[in-house]
Formats: C-alpha cells, structure tokens, sequence
C-alpha cells in the first residue's frame, strides 16, 4: 500500500489510487481537456477499500493532492517546455504538416512560459528527490509507518498548491512576456518563507529571458522577440518595404535610400513602449532609457552609407556599395539581422570596449540571485549614458552640428541681414503684385540668387542647402504624416516642411506673399536631431521675421519716395512763389501721414530689436554654452527644443490675441504704403484717418496685452520689460492705452509722441 501512495505521489495511479478524470470515458474524446490543467484534485482512493481506517483515508487523501498538484505541474512544464508545439519563427511560416495538429488545440509560444516550466521543474525535481527519500526511510524502518510519508513530503504542503493555483491562472488568463513577470513578482510578496524563496526562484528563470532580450537591444541594438512579449516592440508599419528588380546601380541606390529612411523611421516611430508588456516594477522611464538605448545602438552600429562614404572616401564607398548589393537579393529575409547586427564600418562610433562594458553590466545583473531595483536602475542609467554620449559625439562631432546650428540662425532666424535686406529689395517691384501660383516659386528664386551673389561668399558651404519655397500657392510640399524623404529634394532632405505652418496658423495674411517659406537639407544623422516638427517651428519664426523686415522696408521706401516728391515740390516752391502757399497746404495735409508712419515705423522697429537682440541672440548665446558643457544626446534634444520654444514663447507666436493684433498692425502698415505710393504723398483724408484710428486702437491694445502682470511679470519672456520700456520710453503709450481704456481721459495728440 505505502509503495502505491509512493507512486501515486509522482503522478502514477494505479488500483490503490485512481484517477476520476482517467475513469471518465469522454476524456480522451476532447484533446482539449486532455491538455487542459484540471482545476480541482482528481486523485481518489479506490472505493472497495474497507480495511482503512478514517483517520488514515484522511491522511493519505491529504498526501494524494500532492501527488496530483505533482502531475498537473509536471503536465505543464512538459507541455510548455515542448519545442514541438512551437510552429514557427516566423509569421509567415507554414506547418510542413497540418493533419499532425489537426484536432489538437495548438499551445501558445513563449518563451516567457518556458522559463517558468524550467523553475518549475526545478522544484519537482527536489519534490522527486523527497519522494525518493521517504521510500528509503520506509525501507530502512522495520515497521514503516504513514507519519513518515507525512513527515518528509510536510514543507511541499505549503508549495504545491499555489504553484498549482499559478499555472492555473497563468493557462486560464493566457500570461506571457513580462505579465508573467509581473504575476511572479507579486507572488513574491508572502510571508511564507519556503513560498518566498520559490517564487523568487521562479521569477528569476523568467528573468533570465528578460536579461537576454536586454542584452540583444541593448549591446546589438536587435529586437529578440519572436512571439511579442517584450516591453520593447515594433510599431506596426515600420518594416522596410521590399524592393522591385531594377539594374544593379539602381538598386545599390535604391538599397541606400531605403535604409537611409528605414533609420530615420526607426528612430522616430520605429519602437516604442509596450505598455501591456512593461512589469509594475519597472518604471516608465527606466523602459525609456532602455528604449533609447537600443535605438541609439542601431544608429551606432549601423551608420547611413552616405555617412559613412563621406568618411571613407571613394574606395571604401565603392567596397560598401559591393556589399549592399551582394547582401540585396537577400534583404527581405534578413532585414532585422542586416540593419542591426552587421558589423560597423566605422568603430569610433561605439568602441567594442564600450560595447563590452554595457554586457558585463548586463551580466551582472543577470548573476544576481534576486532582483533588486535601484540596481537595475543605476545600470540602466549608465549604459544609457554610455549610449547617449556616443550618439551626442555622432551629432556633435562627426555631423558638425554647430555648423548646422548657425547656417539655421543665419537663414531661418535672419541673422544674415545683409543678404535678407538685399533679396527684399531685389524682389520688391515683384512683390507689389499679387503672386501667380504657377510661377510665383520660379520667379522668387531669380532674386534669391542674386542676392546670394552680392551678399554670400564661396565659403559659406550651407547655403546650398537652403531653397526657397511657396507652399501655400500649391508648389512642391509634402504630407505631415510621411516621415520619408520626397523625391524632389537632394540625398538626406527631410523635404518641405512650411506647409505645416502656412498662413492658416498665422491669423488674417497681409498678402499672397505671406507664405514664403525656406527648406533646408539635413543629412544622416541630424535627422535624429532635426525632425519636420523641428524644422516647421524654424519656418514659422522665418515666416514671422522676414514679414516684419518686409514691411520695415516697406515703410521706408515710402518715406524715401515721399522726401524726393517732397524735395520736388520745394524745388518748385523756389521756381513759382505763386504756387507756394499751394505747397505748403498740400505739406500740411500730409503731416497727419508722416505722423502715424513714424508710429508704426517705431513700433515695428522696436519690435524687430527685441526679437533679434533680446530673443535670438540671448537664446542662442544659451544654447551654445549648453552644447559645449553637454555630452548627452538627450540633454542635446531637450536644450534644442527648449530654444526652439523660448524663440516662440518669447516672439509672442503662441498667443493668438498678439499675433492676431501684430499681423492687423501689419496689414495697416502695408494699406499706408499702398496709399502713399497710389496718390503720391497726398492721400484722401477720410482713408487716413480709418487707418491712424485703427493703428491707435490695435498699438494700444497691444501695449496693454504686453504690459499685462500675468505676461509682463512671468518668466516666459525675461526682456519683455526692457521691450515695453524702450518702447514707452517718453509715457506716450502707457497714456494714450489708459485713456482708450477709461474713455476719461483725452487721448493726447500724435504730435505729442516724440
């Protein structure tokens, strides 16, 4: 009888023991269920059993639940440790033979799953070794008993049952990836010793396989997850388009361009978070880290061809451009492998030492016996540091980003006055007609490059990179959703990118030539650095500035046409005393117009000054003290966005009531020019006045907004009181924005401002 408790205890039934799930005549007609983890004790002792007594069928009924937990577990770890029921790698794999699984619920992959049969069978076997014990103690005793099989399976009572209760629920909830994890590590938290140290033994063989996909993302930048249960995961759509049969030099290019934008696409929208996946205990910005690690490893290890021929020179491109394409015709099956795993052409990038280093950190946290979480973190700061230094020397060092960084501050923020001041004055008599759709884009690029000739030398190399563009009139632009380079732009360019901020997003437009808009070519790698949403804020400031120079020479190309009409009534004065009370009623009545034009030529003036001096230069002082004491990638992404964002905040372009207020003040400085020029220096008195009163009422509300305490007083622009106070430096604002406030008060006339 004890040897039939003994073989019913690892799973064997027999006529002492029977099984009620063996004896169900329908079991073996439902694969399902034969696989399935039965949820409560089907081990029984026999019924024709008379000579036992109560208190023994109590004890040997307690042992046999051991016996069937025993068979249940060992079920499970055979069935998830089975490599047959793993079908494929690959989605599109196809099963060589589909009768063999027909009629048979096919088991889920994981190898999350598997690391847990793996524990699990780790404590059966210590369960089979006290069996085994228990037999040779009932051997040696000359009068065994039923309390040594009590006595020496006791601790498993504590055990078994919630590993049984856990791969119940892990079958039932279908857990896999790092849910499993995380059901192992609450599991952890008991206050049964025994329990404890199992459960730690179970989630550290499933972190076993976390260490390994850890180490796969992090140390080779490769995405090690077949079935979908790691915390870092593919976006759907990312995968690189497979080619068409072209001739070999076409798909030598074709190769390039595609990894090129394949990179630019993985680091963008390639990965992500999988939130689903992510264990409770590891914080989203420590899979964040981890996240940018890998991405910034793949960048590292695989640089862009032209890249890296433009470092290597004609031979080793030539040698690289054999390579693509003997690696071409395979490409679609070994994308992964080929992007991330080759070896790197250019060490310097990431020294193998360094890369060495992040695997011992690795290592040893996968040596830990326990998992312990502010060590894991500090190691995933470190090899997050290692990486986002590397990638910064990338950006930095090897892709010249402060040359970059200047030729956007020339062109794209007007710091190249010179050339701006002349492209406006060579183009002016076009402007003043409205712009023809078809051609308005060829025919501002005849001025553009005239003005390059007299104003930029052979030596600024980053002007060829700069084109001029009208988006808003349907020329050449691109969607925001494509993230690929368009066709029509040179090798890198992340195309046009106004589009996103035409004269939709700017309120009511002074004219059709409000949408002149610059594009600039970025090579690998600063596409890390320089993305579309970047680069549109950078065509927004341009936009803004260029109109305010714009209608600066507006204003005074107007006041130089009326001092030479002017000069020519004086000249007649001298000629004809006949006529000179006639000139001088016609000088008194445009006195008025002189006045509100020196108005707004000081407002817009002033306006000017505080942006290029007070914002731009301030800020760009700032952003380059930062690069040089940064050597982090991340800290480089953070200092540039925070410039881009102070330039806005700071211009006032984010609030819609100042920028509607300076784009109306802007039409209004146009109408006075246009006026000006159409009635030669005398215009109709009851148009002027429309315009001086509208003028007061938009300069005052204006000075109002910005002197305001919520926006004067705030630290979102810190020299907008030096602005206020030049800009009222005689009180006449601050006088003229009270009394149209209180209505009391007399508003002071315009020959009072200066």
């Amino acid at each position: 009888m004890l040897h039939e408790l003994l073989l019913a205890l690892v799973g064997c039934t027999g006529d002492f023991v029977i099984d009620e799930r063996e004896e169900d005549e329908n079991a073996d007609a439902d694969p399902e269920r034969e696989d399935a983890i039965a949820a409560e004790c089907t081990f029984k002792l026999a019924p024709d059993l008379t000579f036992l007594k109560n208190s023994e069928r109590e004890i040997i009924e307690r042992l046999l639940h051991l016996g069937f937990y025993y068979r249940e577990l060992d079920r499970f770890a055979v069935k998830s440790r089975n490599l047959s029921w793993i079908t494929s790698t690959y989605p599109d794999f196809q099963i060589q033979n589909p009768m063999a699984l027909k009629g048979r619920k096919t088991f889920p992959a994981s190898v999350y799953r598997r690391a847990l049969a793996n524990g699990i069978s780790e404590v059966l076997s210590i369960y089979r070794s006290a069996v085994l014990q228990v037999e040779q103690n009932l051997l040696a005793d000359p009068v065994p008993v039923l309390a040594s099989v009590t006595q020496g399976l006791n601790k498993f009572e504590v055990l078994m049952p919630p590993l049984h209760a856990l791969v119940l629920e892990v079958e039932r909830e279908d857990v896999r990836g790092g849910r499993l994890l995380n059901l192992l590590h609450k599991k952890c938290h008991c206050g049964v010793p025994e329990l404890q140290a199992c459960m730690q033994r179970l989630l550290w063989h499933g972190h076993q396989v976390m260490y390994r996909q850890l180490a796969a993302w992090m140390v080779y930048g490769i995405l090690q997850d077949q079935y979908g249960e790691f915390f870092i995961s593919r976006q759907h759509g990312g995968d690189m388009p497979h080619g068409s049969q072209q001739s070999d030099l076409a798909i030598e290019k074709s190769t390039w361009n595609t990894l090129e934008d394949t990179k630019l696409s993985d680091w963008h929208t390639g990965f992500h978070v999988f939130l689903d996946m992510l264990p409770d205990y590891i914080q989203m910005r420590v899979a964040e880290s981890i996240l940018f690690v890998g991405k910034a490893v793949r960048v590292l290890r695989n640089p862009s061809p032209s890249f890296q021929s433009q470092k290597d020179g004609p031979h080793q491109q030539s040698r690289t451009s054999n390579r693509l394409q003997g690696v071409t015709g395979s490409f679609s099956f070994q994308k992964e492998s080929f992007l991330a795993g080759r070896p790197s052409h250019d060490a310097k990038l990431l020294p193998q030492s360094e890369a060495d280093k992040i695997a011992e950190m690795l290592q040893e946290l996968k040596d830990m016996p326990e998992f312990h979480k502010r060590s894991f973190e500090c190691a995933v700061d470190s090899i997050r540091t290692i990486a986002a230094t590397h990638l910064w020397q990338l950006v930095v060092v090897h892709a010249d980003l402060n040359g970059h960084l200047k030729a956007l501050k020339d062109y794209f923020l007007l710091a190249k006055g010179d050339f701006f001041q002349c492209f406006l004055e060579e183009s002016r008599s076009l402007m003043r007609l409205p712009p023809r759709p078809s051609t308005a884009e060829a025919d501002l690029k005849v001025p553009f490059q005239q003005a390059a000739i007299k104003t930029i030398g052979d030596d600024d190399k980053y002007f060829t990179r700069v084109s001029l563009r009208m988006p808003s009139l349907g020329s050449t632009s691109t969607t925001h959703g494509d993230i690929s380079r368009p066709k029509s732009t040179r090798d890198g360019s992340l195309g046009s990118l106004s589009n996103m901020y035409g004269n939709s997003s700017a309120g009511p437009s002074l004219d059709g030539w409000d949408g002149i808009a610059l594009e600039y070519s970025v090579d690998w790698p600063l596409q890390l650095l320089f993305t579309r949403e970047v680069l549109a804020k950078y065509c927004k400031v341009f936009q803004y500035l260029l109109r305010l120079k714009r209608i600066q020479l507006e204003l005074e190309k107007s006041w130089a046409e009326a001092m030479q009409q002017d000069h020519a009534d004086s000249a007649r004065e001298r000629k004809d005393r006949t006529n000179s009370l006639i000139s001088q009623q016609r000088r008194q009545q445009r006195m008025p117009m002189w006045r509100v034009r020196q108005h707004m030529t000081y407002l817009i003036t002033n306006l000017q000054f505080y942006i290029q001096v007070d914002v731009i230069e301030s800020q760009w002082n700032l952003l380059q003290e930062r690069v040089e004491a940064s050597e982090d990638f991340t800290e480089l992404v953070r200092f540039h966005q925070e410039y881009l964002s102070a330039l806005i905040s700071q211009s006032f372009l984010d609030i819609g009531s100042v920028s509607r207020i300076l784009d109306s003040i802007i039409k209004l400085c146009l109408q006075l020019c246009r006026i000006i020029e159409q009635y030669e220096g005398t215009p109709i008195t009851t148009e002027l006045e429309q315009i001086t009163e509208e003028f007061n009422k938009k300069s005052n509300s204006l000075y109002t907004i910005l002197r305001s305490s919520k926006l004067a007083g705030s630290q979102r622009a810190p020299f907008l009181r030096q602005f206020l106070l030049r800009l009222n430096y005689n009180s006449f604002f601050e006088a003229t924005a009270r009394g149209a406030l209180n209505v009391v008060r007399a508003r002071p006339s315009l020959s009072a401002a200066h």
